[in-house]
């Protein structure tokens, strides 16, 4: 059980890596975006707009992804504990 509850949290871990790597490139394109629009470059702009939508949509899809990890976590640990105190 205890093994089991640890590769859960190893796979929450890598997700929240993904996570936050993620907000980080989404952040740097909403940056890049300010400047080209700036710089009047709409068609630059227009194609950076739609990374900016498909890296939201990622991670969009891997938040569900960390919230089912973390729910697996949450059960794995009650099964531990209830496996202890029976």
């Amino acid at each position: 059980m205890q093994q089991r509850f640890n590769e859960l949290v190893t796979e929450q871990l890598e997700t929240m890596d993904k996570l936050l790597y993620l907000q980080s490139e989404i952040e740097r394109c909403q940056e890049l975006e300010k400047e080209l629009i700036e710089l009047q470059e709409m068609t630059r702009v227009e194609c950076l707009q739609q990374e900016i939508l498909s890296k939201k949509k990622e991670l969009r899809e891997i938040q569900q992804m960390f919230q089912r990890q973390t729910d697996e976590v949450i059960l794995s640990y009650q099964k531990e504990q209830s496996s202890v105190t029976t």
